[in-house]
């Protein structure tokens, strides 16, 4: 299995090299150079087996020789056996043809633990049969930055540096990332907004320099690792409803799209996925990219689902490259426009493709408080804002066939919404309970790339 740049002018890698990697030297992500296929017997083979095998099967063909049979199966089965709900990703029903899929039952409560925990034994794999360090930098909007810290806090021959955007993620998620006490975990407070975090992580990319000599790699969304791990619980989920002999539909609440391509690449391998619908906050670029044909910034409003106010999603990037047929020159225009004028428009033949392959709707903050009030009162479920936008867009897609919306993140990340919208506080779950007692550790600074490769090279491993 070979992976390429959706720029088209970066070393071809491995599996390996690619997770290592993360962005890519042109600027690009990686993507596979061809999508493996399972059939309709490999797929119906999957129903009703423990997540791990799943996981294990559908991850399988993309990994080649880089990784042997028993490193995988052994780094995922450590990866999943931090999760609470014997599952992993359990379905619940709330509504006919409606389900909510609970992604939330990791180590940080939020869905990037599926990809977090096992980039991060893979890491630790490669490391050492490598006998290297590396630098992980990574820009989050609240549960990525908790995830990464948590799949790699303590581990041999890694430092991680995760920026935020200071006063601008949740309570639970800032202490999440400022209170792990190991000495290679640094929480970083930036001045600014995430947009700004992620430009700033892909800066440091491009200083090469920079990112040879502190052995750079990234887990955010830009990693492929993280994509191709999301793949497996749309697997579980279309097989408990049926699939292969049903179709199925997906409403994802996305922000930098990785976890919505993910549904789509689990399409691509085969599995018969009818609709994937794109759901937004008022932050709401890719909606007004799937409707209009433009691409273009506006201000980020800070909103009560933090983790989806994005401007720039960059994982559409690699949605973009499949839609064009794999033209990189074409996407690198498109990406330098963005760069240079904060927007672009998406050519007539892309736009045709991105439609076939993706719907999109839109949630404003009085009708995510609604939603997560009336399914609350109705079905006794409590969701989390970025939970309630995805299933809120949902209702409006469902159809004959079984409608799954993703749910993101646990709600006592986000007690003040949901006791705003059900007058009742979430708790934490118990391992959790002293949360708010311990002590934090955090830097705060500039968004200003000197200042963060300073730091950087000040504050990790010799």
């Amino acid at each position: 299995m070979r992976y390429v740049s959706t720029r088209g002018t970066a070393p071809i890698l491995g599996f390996e090299d690619a997770l290592l990697t993360g962005l890519a030297r042109d600027g690009g992500l990686y993507v596979p150079q061809s999508v493996p296929h399972m059939d309709a017997h490999e797929i119906a083979a999957l129903a009703g087996l423990p997540y791990e095998e799943v996981a294990f099967q559908v991850i399988r063909p993309f990994i080649g020789d880089d990784f042997s049979e028993d490193e995988l199966r052994g780094a995922i089965s450590r990866a999943y056996s931090v999760f609470a709900h014997p599952a992993r990703a359990p379905l619940v029903q709330v509504a006919p043809q409606h389900f909510v899929l609970e992604l939330f039952h990791g180590p940080t409560l939020a869905f990037k633990d599926f990809a977090m925990q096992l980039i991060g034994q893979l890491f630790q794999i490669a490391m050492k049969k490598r006998g290297e360090r590396v630098t992980i930098v990574g820009a989050t909007s609240g549960d990525t930055g908790s995830a990464a810290i948590e799949a790699f806090r303590g581990l041999d021959n890694v430092d991680i540096f995760i920026l935020y955007p200071h006063g601008r993620v949740s309570e639970v998620q800032r202490r999440q990332m400022t209170t792990p006490p190991e000495a290679n975990v640094h929480a970083v407070a930036v001045d600014g907004h995430f947009d700004d975090c992620q430009a700033l992580v892909k800066d440091m990319f491009n200083d090469f320099d920079f990112r040879d000599s502190v052995g750079l790699s990234a887990v955010n969304s830009i990693n492929w690792g993280r994509v191709l791990a999301q793949v497996v619980y749309y697997f579980t989920a279309a097989t408990a409803l049926g699939a292969p002999h049903r179709e199925v539909a997906f409403t994802v609440p996305t922000g930098n799209f990785g976890d919505i391509f993910a549904g789509d690449i689990a399409r691509r391998m085969g599995l018969p996925i009818r609709e994937l619908v794109i759901a937004t906050n008022r932050n709401d670029i890719l909606h007004r990219a799937m409707t209009t044909g433009s691409y273009s910034v506006e201000g980020v409003a800070p909103t009560m689902s933090p983790s989806m106010d994005i401007q720039v999603s960059s994982n559409f990037e690699r949605a973009l490259y499949l839609a064009s047929g794999g033209d990189g020159e074409v996407v690198k225009g498109l990406m330098e426009d963005l760069k240079g004028q904060g927007s672009f428009s998406i050519p007539q033949g892309i736009m045709e493709g991105l439609q076939e392959r993706y719907a999109s709707g839109r949630c404003s903050e009085e009708e995510t408080l609604e939603t997560i009030a009336r399914l609350h009162a109705t079905t006794g479920m409590t969701l989390c804002p970025h939970s309630a936008v995805g299933a809120r867009v949902a209702e409006d897609h469902v159809s004959d066939v079984p409608m799954v919306t993703l749910a993101t993140a646990h709600p006592a990340k986000f007690p003040d919404a949901v006791e705003e919208a059900t007058q009742e506080r979430p708790p934490l779950p118990h391992r959790m309970a002293d949360l708010y007692d311990r002590p934090e550790r955090v830097e705060r600074c500039a968004g200003d790339l000197q200042a963060i490769e300073t730091l950087i090279k000040e504050r990790r491993a010799a």
